[in-house]
């Protein structure tokens, strides 16, 4: 009696599997198109930044939010005596409505209260502002920026450490360099507004893509014990192995993670309006999504690459091509599942001992 098993399973057991470490150069070039379009859109389009970073004022004003409040007001604004104001409109929740300006001058602040107090039907007193400097958010970038710098060498400390190979600490980096750069253009390529809690975001993920990397680096670490002790699998077979194990854990906990936090987005947009859990929540939203992908598409071929510098590692894939050859098989690609299902590979791998006589 047969017995069917998820596809979860099927692809534990390698029944069913990707040739991720095989299709590497595919992955790398479409990696790097991103990459470039995320440098182009950061250098020619720029991020927009929020007030709290370019400084400026910050009126709000309690008003009936429609579908089409928020476009009616900056209609308005735009229309003001005031000019080359900058205004960013965002609606707070259904009743109010915030303006973002650049800094205005007493006179200016009291023309742009003025009108916008017009604008809602309101009393001029009913219109509240603030006054905010750069400075702040200068103090946050940089703040920011030790954090990064802190954050990126305990990590290669730390893994180095745990895993005893210096390649999977920088393999590791690299995939957190890349998700880096790939948020950080989206938000200029869409024109997402950044703000301090995006920048909270931000380094959040970076945890998140940690993570995400170092389950797949810990199965590797399991397959690869003592692989220089058999010779009918490579190095690179392992590592693909370990994806394919890891891969549906790795998609389950991102798909586990993005629905709280997509309903935090979009309730947060569409509800709450724009405002610090929107911020928070969109920059975990892109970056859980950029992490997964790259720790199972970008981390582990690239550590492969780096292991097949080893010379004892390219010794060993010529003694596992030669058995290959002798065998009728092809040594020039990578073998990316067991052969018997049911069974992994790694068990099935490791040298035989001989049982002891009584």
């Amino acid at each position: 009696m047969s017995t069917k098993h998820g596809l979860a399973h099927r692809f534990y057991t390698g029944q069913i599997s990707y040739d991720f470490v095989g299709h590497k150069k595919f992955w790398y070039t479409f990696s790097a198109v991103i990459l470039a379009v995320c440098f182009l859109a950061v250098g020619f389009k720029g991020l927009v930044l929020g007030i709290d970073f370019r400084g400026g004022t910050d009126f709000q004003v309690a008003l009936p939010v429609t579908e089409t409040t928020v476009d009616e007001v900056r209609a308005k604004v735009a229309g003001f005596e005031v000019k080359d104001l900058g205004a960013q409109v965002f609606s707070l929740g259904e009743s109010a409505v915030r303006i973002q300006t650049r800094a205005l001058d007493p006179e200016e602040t009291v023309s742009v209260r003025t009108a916008i107090a017009a604008l809602a039907n309101v009393k001029p007193a009913d219109v509240t502002y603030t006054a905010i400097g750069a400075s702040w958010g200068e103090q946050i970038s940089r703040q920011a920026l030790i954090a990064l710098t802190v954050f990126i060498a305990l990590v290669m400390v730390l893994i180095g450490f745990w895993f005893r190979n210096w390649k999977m600490s920088l393999a590791a980096v690299i995939a957190l360099a890349h998700d880096l750069v790939v948020t950080i253009g989206i938000y200029a390529l869409i024109g997402f507004t950044v703000t301090p809690a995006t920048v909270i975001g931000v380094l959040t993920i970076l945890g998140y893509s940690l993570y995400d990397t170092v389950v797949v680096f810990d199965k590797v670490r399991e397959l690869t014990k003592g692989i220089n002790d058999q010779n009918r699998y490579t190095y690179g077979d392992m590592v693909n192995l370990a994806v394919n194990q890891t891969m549906v854990r790795s998609l389950n906990t991102s798909i586990v993670a993005l629905l709280p936090v997509g309903s935090i987005l979009i309730i947060g947009s569409l509800l709450l309006g724009a405002g610090t859990l929107t911020d928070i929540s969109l920059a975990l939203f892109v970056g859980m999504i950029v992490g997964t992908y790259s720790s199972i598409f970008i981390a582990s071929p690239l550590l492969v690459m780096l292991e097949e510098r080893r010379a004892s590692t390219k010794e060993h894939n010529e003694i596992v091509a030669r058995r290959r050859e002798r065998d009728g098989g092809s040594s020039d690609h990578v073998r990316v599942a067991p052969v018997q299902p049911g069974r992994r590979l790694a068990n099935d791998a490791q040298p035989k001992r001989k049982k002891a006589r009584r």
